[in-house]
């Protein structure tokens, strides 16, 4: 069963992105990191959140905003002390992160603001059920309730190298790469974006 997330929901949520996000810079910050970023993207206006259930808890989810211009800085202003508690374990373990965790919360500031862009931030499956359509069921959820709030067009970043699986699931789902970069920590990336359709997604509302 796909359903939007709930701030419940997020102990749960941060179990798969540990899951599927083994050796990334934000799983190295933490749970109690990405609490807090999962829980801020559920109370910011912008933010979307789905997972999908099955009899044993949470398999999946996805999550993203509507309008990205803005939205750090409001996770900051809104809940600063609590990401800043909640950093300062992985900074004593390695202090040379101070500098990349600055900019994680200020770089997406400076992609694409025009309005009707939404961003899909996160999508993570837990292993086990990798390969069983549901990461692709909870895109098309994040896709309708994006244009259900007026996007017309969606925005992610993708690793470039060593990733051709996670590149060609987006490809099939109709995004399109548009620019690549390096980032200063040496990370080579694709951006893509995907334009929105009204009634193309119809007949995946179900796991």
């Amino acid at each position: 069963m796909i359903r939007q997330m709930r701030k419940d929901d997020v102990p749960n949520v941060v179990r798969v992105h540990l899951a599927g996000f083994q050796g990334f810079f934000l799983t190295f910050l933490g749970p109690a990191f990405l609490g807090e970023l999962y829980k801020g993207t559920l109370i910011d206006p912008s933010g979307i959140g789905f997972v999908a259930e099955y009899e044993e808890g949470i398999c999946g989810f996805v999550t993203g905003t509507t309008y990205l211009s803005g939205f750090y800085k409001r996770l900051l202003r809104n809940r600063w002390w609590r990401f800043a508690l909640a950093s300062v374990l992985p900074v004593l373990k390695r202090p040379s992160i101070i500098p990349r965790l600055l900019r994680a919360l200020s770089m997406p500031e400076k992609v694409n603001k025009k309005d009707g862009s939404g961003t899909l931030m996160s999508l993570a499956v837990l292993p086990e059920h990798q390969g069983s359509g549901i990461g692709k069921i909870l895109v098309n959820a994040f896709f309708d309730e994006a244009m259900k709030r007026g996007c017309k067009k969606i925005f992610l970043t993708s690793d470039r190298d060593n990733n051709d699986a996670i590149n060609l699931f987006y490809q099939n789902l109709g995004f399109s790469i548009v620019r690549q970069y390096m980032t200063p920590e040496g990370r080579n990336m694709n951006e893509y974006w995907r334009e929105l359709v009204k009634n193309e997604m119809k007949g995946d509302e179900h796991v």
